[in-house]
């Protein structure tokens, strides 16, 4: 994915964020993580995604989903984050940039859109409750929000603290964490193949933490590509609890 800068709507002061800037040199569009999680989403919310009008993700980042959003279903998606670093090194190419803290609830997106996307935020926040409370605020009335976050509290690691991480989920955890937000689960699914992948991921990191993040080498490539590999094989075992990476949840604002 190559990359076209455009300008960053500033509507919030700067805060700081529990987030580590490393994760924006490693991810890219080619990423396990990002293609795989990518092609589940497609598999539970492909019509939810071809019939939205309004798409928002909270937590956009470098634009990964909204690069993969636009170049497969041809629309923008408006990107909210508090990363400044992250947003200046967004991907996308149609979608507006903001930085904006969605606590803030501004009128202008007060019930706006239709489909939101919240991949691989939720693990980040400290109150769960108010923070889904404000994402409700921006969703239409029967939109959907589109959830993604890392699988199983006994997973958790060094990894996760580095990456900001405050807690990993469990699928019962994770629904009564959505619904007590005041959001209608529809669906959750568990995805990524289990043990073979976090060992592989496990070396990967190792490399990285010797050559470092911002450069890769050939062997962080292969690495890369291995578990790229390895997790086709989860096309098979999709909703299989044991030792999943991640789970991906489908809500919808009553």
């Amino acid at each position: 994915m190559d990359s076209q800068a455009h300008a960053i709507s500033y509507l919030s002061p700067s805060v700081p964020v529990n987030m580590g800037d490393w994760w924006f040199d490693v991810a890219n569009g080619h990423h396990f993580w990002i293609q795989r999680r990518f092609h589940v989403m497609s598999k539970l919310a492909d019509s939810a995604i071809r019939n939205s009008k309004y798409v928002a993700e909270i937590g956009c980042g470098n634009g990964l989903l909204q690069r993969e959003i636009e170049d497969h279903y041809k629309k923008p998606v408006t990107g909210f984050d508090l990363n400044e670093c992250a947003l200046q090194k967004n991907v996308s190419c149609t979608s507006p940039l903001y930085y904006y803290d969605i606590l803030q609830r501004n009128p202008e997106f007060r019930a706006k859109f239709d489909l939101m996307f919240l991949f691989d935020v939720l693990e980040h926040i400290e109150d769960e409750s108010e923070f889904l409370q404000s994402v409700k605020f921006h969703l239409a009335s029967s939109g959907i929000l589109l959830v993604n976050v890392p699988a199983h509290q006994r997973l958790y690691s060094d990894y996760d603290r580095a990456a900001g991480h405050v807690r990993r989920y469990g699928r019962e955890g994770l629904i009564e964490t959505v619904t007590a937000g005041g959001l209608e689960v529809e669906r959750c699914v568990a995805w990524g193949f289990p043990f073979s992948a976090l060992y592989h991921r496990h070396l990967y990191e190792r490399r990285l933490e010797r050559s470092g993040p911002a450069s890769p080498g050939r062997r962080q490539r292969l690495g890369l590509a291995a578990l790229g590999a390895l997790l086709q094989i989860d096309r098979v075992f999709v909703g299989v609890e044991s030792g999943s990476l991640g789970y991906l949840l489908l809500a919808r604002s009553p």
